[in-house]
């Protein structure tokens, strides 16, 4: 799918914020967390720098979370600096290593957002919609993961205006629990927003809930063979640019007269 042209960018987000604002008070907004809302790269970059002092591999001690460019563990450490042959030797011990600590609250409280995503969220909280955040993260990670939204002042859940809904265990996955998480979503209202980065999920989320808008961010994803359906917008992240904010006020402003 073509990747959102800056026009549309700014169009596609002021038109998640109407939607919102037209849905009334059974409004509910969903988003998912990693590579959506959070870029979990340097989380990733920093489980890559504690291999590399285990396994006594110094080029790897400069790992930075834009040498994670896919889920593919094998090419991060080739882009970090090992050879293709000693890469290959020490995918599988990294791939090991990785698993026990991605899914921790230690390593995931190093997440950083993905651009304008806190302000954007409190945007679509003031316009009127519930927050539902939906994560495949397990719920052994919520410490971390509450930390990291208090940080950065995204929407915090208490309960009842925001959500926090969180695997119940690795075993489940990501697509199963997500069907699954609908039901609880439709519990606290209705869907009319619904963001997400992996394919398949906003995918199902546009299917399951016709009558939202599902927006694909395009930043990385599982890379399985699924696409995203080309009635979806794309966009890059969730910055409102201050010159389309401020034309965007002048119009409501004009419209109001």
């Amino acid at each position: 799918m073509p990747r959102a042209r800056p026009a549309d960018h700014a169009a596609i987000l002021f038109g998640a914020l109407a939607r919102v604002r037209a849905a009334g008070p059974s409004a509910v907004a969903v988003f998912d967390l990693d590579s959506t809302l959070l870029d979990n790269r340097p989380r990733q970059a920093a489980i890559l720098r504690d291999y590399g002092a285990e396994a006594g591999l110094p080029a790897l001690h400069g790992a930075r979370p834009e040498h994670f460019t896919s889920w593919d563990l094998a090419r991060a450490l080739e882009r970090t600096g090992l050879g293709r042959a000693e890469a290959r030797r020490h995918a599988g011990p990294f791939r090991e290593f990785w698993e026990e600590r991605f899914f921790t609250s230690r390593y995931c409280r190093l997440d950083v957002p993905v651009a304008g995503a806190p302000e954007f969220t409190r945007k679509v909280q003031a316009a009127g919609a519930r927050i539902v955040y939906v994560t495949g993260r397990p719920a052994a990670m919520r410490t971390g993961t509450l930390e990291v939204l208090r940080a950065f002042g995204f929407p915090f859940p208490d309960g009842a205006a925001v959500t926090l809904l969180m695997k119940p265990g690795q075993a489940l996955r990501d697509d199963a629990w997500k069907a699954v998480a609908r039901d609880a979503v439709e519990a606290r209202g209705t869907p009319v927003l619904v963001l997400d980065n992996e394919p398949a999920h906003v995918n199902a989320y546009a299917r399951a809930w016709p009558l939202a808008l599902a927006i694909h961010l395009d930043t990385d994803h599982s890379e399985g063979p699924v696409e995203v359906d080309p009635s979806i917008p794309s966009v890059l992240d969730l910055r409102l640019p201050a010159d389309a904010i401020s034309a965007g006020a002048a119009d409501a402003r004009a419209r109001a007269r």
